[in-house]
């Protein structure tokens, strides 16, 4: 098979989710309309927090950091797919794939890395109540903000520099709606042991260490809350940390999905709906899940869109 060195590649093909031309406009519409509730519902999810006084504190510091994040890599993926349908041209450059791979990874490392924290926050909040203040200082979230950041940069830099020696064959077809890093090896004509067990050790890494984390943290709280003696007191117990377990279901429930039809499943179509399911749908759902299921937001929101009170 004829090789191309990588330096020669210009641009990639995303085939998307179908070539039939007579659904492009229903996946387009679709695409748009996911794009933007997502944006307008985290962007409003991150106004409200710095509006309001009142949601100054730890959890809705990560929430918003959240929200922010689910805006990154929505914008990563959609819009390039939006712009390759509507002028029906689905190339996309080297240097735009690459920058694909290489945001998915950090944004949805750092998505990972912040449930874990807000995690951690509810469990703080919960098993230490009296010492909350004093160990989440802001000085301390902002830490850990930055932390999570430093280390899924630092995990994605060596995926990126790994891409950059690979060599691909004539076919640049990637049967996805965005560059994702697992089909870009597959293009590969170079041999991908290192890279296949970097992108292994590094997806067991940032999805095992937070959702370990989690849990820990989940079986703490639970653990706290059932020595709660009132009932009212275990259901506000319970009520703080709602919302992040729904989220945490959510973008873990789908990213096994993608998993699961990765491994059980060779057609591209099945995996890229797949994919679908875990770089869109938590990020569109998630601002609903905060705003619906918890007073403090709901009555904050309606403030700030009506300027009135918000009322049961």
């Amino acid at each position: 098979m004829e090789l191309t060195n990588q330096t020669t590649v210009s641009e990639f093909f995303l085939m998307g989710l179908t070539d039939d031309p007579k659904l492009q406009p229903l996946i387009f519409s679709l695409f748009l309309s996911m794009y933007l509730v997502t944006v307008f519902g985290n962007l409003l999810i991150t106004l409200t927090v710095i509006s309001d006084s009142h949601l100054h504190t730890p959890m809705y510091f990560f929430l918003s950091n959240l929200s922010f994040t689910d805006i990154c890599i929505s914008t990563t993926t959609i819009p390039k797919m939006l712009v390759n349908i509507q002028t029906q041209d689905q190339s996309i450059t080297y240097t735009g794939c690459l920058l694909q791979v290489s945001f998915v990874l950090i944004f949805g490392g750092l998505e990972n890395c912040l449930l874990a924290v807000m995690a951690y926050d509810r469990y703080v909040a919960i098993c230490h109540p009296l010492r909350y203040t004093v160990i989440m200082n802001p000085q301390y979230c902002i830490l850990l903000i930055l932390l999570s950041l430093l280390i899924t940069t630092v995990n994605a830099l060596p995926h990126s520099l790994m891409v950059l020696q690979l060599s691909f064959c004539t076919d640049l077809e990637i049967p996805h709606f965005f560059c994702e890093l697992a089909q870009m090896i597959k293009l590969s004509c170079s041999d991908i042991l290192i890279n296949s067990l970097l992108m292994h050790l590094g997806t067991t890494i940032f999805a095992g260490v937070p959702l370990c984390g989690i849990i820990f943290s989940y079986t703490q709280i639970v653990s706290s809350i059932m020595r709660i003696q009132s009932v009212s007191g275990r259901y506000k117990a319970f009520s703080t940390c709602g919302s992040h377990f729904l989220v945490v279901s959510l973008f873990y429930g789908t990213g096994l999905g993608v998993y699961l039809s990765s491994a059980v499943s060779d057609s591209s179509i099945k995996n890229a709906v797949a994919s679908m399911m875990y770089i869109v749908i938590p990020q569109m759902l998630n601002p609903f899940i905060y705003s619906l299921r918890n007073k403090e937001m709901r009555e904050s929101l309606t403030y700030l869109i009506t300027g009135k009170p918000f009322l049961l």
